[in-house]
């Protein structure tokens, strides 16, 4: 079958399109799926580099998002069933990372970790969602963090979960500002709903925020916003603590600008700023986005879809942050 496996870490040119690599085995309580379509999260960025403290059994088929048919009979799978694979693989880990994934025609994964997809929703659709909409789920609705009327601030929103934020949190009733690293990103986050949007290039966030909702203040509920989210750390953190209203949360569910960023404990305590860390997601969290979008209640934002053939070029555009919500591979 084809696959895209990683050899080794470091650049994308460890990555190989193969057309031979055997059709995978499925064993006691797990299912063969024929994967219809496969997506890329930044997080797949950082396996193909390596990431300090995690050592990746390689060669892998890179991938975690993956959506298919059962393609032989398994339990209380049948052969045809259309099922969205939760990649978090119970004992070992991510696939596409720890174990293979989803950039090939064939995957395996565990039964307890497959879920039906409704017939009113695509396999494009139902890729899109584990990582990134999973996580953004998680991070408002479990959490409970985003509420009706609530000024939110994504910084990084054009992105995977950064798009799935803007379009939770806008579900949610709140007045949503997305910042983003273009005017072409700006554009398209005014289309997907925001109501307000920041060229960070050109912008800065803080003094946005100073200038339309005012300064926050110590003795006071007044200015800045009330939920801020920040999955990029960096030399974005310091900036976010200046720019929440006292009592407001900070939602944490990433780094990918650096995991180790200066911090100021002063506007914490003197705010009483609430920092929320949210990780990962579960099956409920995927049940409840694929219900949203067989209703027509969301619609993961798509930037393109690729062959496999071109998985490599749709990676390096989220390295390289020109991409705009997800990117879909389809190894058909």
């Amino acid at each position: 079958m084809k696959a895209l496996i990683l050899n080794g870490h470091g650049g994308l040119e460890n990555l190989e399109l193969v057309n031979d690599k055997p059709l995978p085995v499925a064993g006691e309580g797990e299912v063969l799926v024929r994967v219809k379509a496969s997506a890329f999260n930044y997080h797949d960025v950082f396996t193909v580099s390596g990431m300090p403290g995690i050592k990746v059994p390689l060669p892998v088929v890179i991938g975690l998002d993956i959506a298919g048919i059962v393609e032989e009979d398994a339990g209380e799978w049948k052969k045809g069933d259309r099922v969205l694979v939760n990649p978090v693989r119970p004992g070992i880990g991510l696939m596409g990372e720890m174990i293979d994934g989803g950039m090939a025609e064939f995957a395996v994964a565990r039964a307890d970790q497959l879920l039906r997809i409704p017939d009113a929703v695509t396999f494009y659709q139902a890729a899109a969602l584990p990582v990134a909409y999973g996580t953004a789920h998680r991070m408002f609705i479990t959490h409970n963090t985003v509420k009706a009327g609530d000024t939110v601030l994504i910084l990084g929103a054009s992105g995977g979960v950064g798009t799935a934020s803007v379009l939770l949190a806008k579900k949610l009733g709140a007045e949503v500002i997305a910042c983003g690293g273009s005017e072409e990103k700006c554009d398209a986050l005014k289309k997907l709903g925001a109501d307000h949007v920041i060229n960070y290039q050109t912008t800065d966030f803080v003094k946005w925020v100073y200038e339309h909702l005012g300064k926050p203040e110590r003795r006071v509920y007044k200015g800045g916003v009330d939920v801020l989210v920040n999955f990029t750390g960096g030399d974005t953190w310091t900036k976010s603590l200046k720019a929440v209203k006292r009592g407001g949360q900070i939602l944490v569910c990433g780094a990918t600008a650096g995991y180790d960023p200066k911090e100021d404990l002063r506007y914490i305590w003197t705010f009483e700023l609430n920092i929320r860390g949210s990780n990962s997601f579960y099956n409920e969290n995927l049940t409840d986005l694929l219900d949203m979008v067989a209703k027509g209640e969301l619609d993961p934002y798509i930037d393109s879809v690729l062959p496999l053939e071109q998985a490599s070029e749709g990676l390096a555009q989220i390295r390289d942050r020109k991409v705009i919500g997800k990117i879909i591979v389809d190894p058909t």
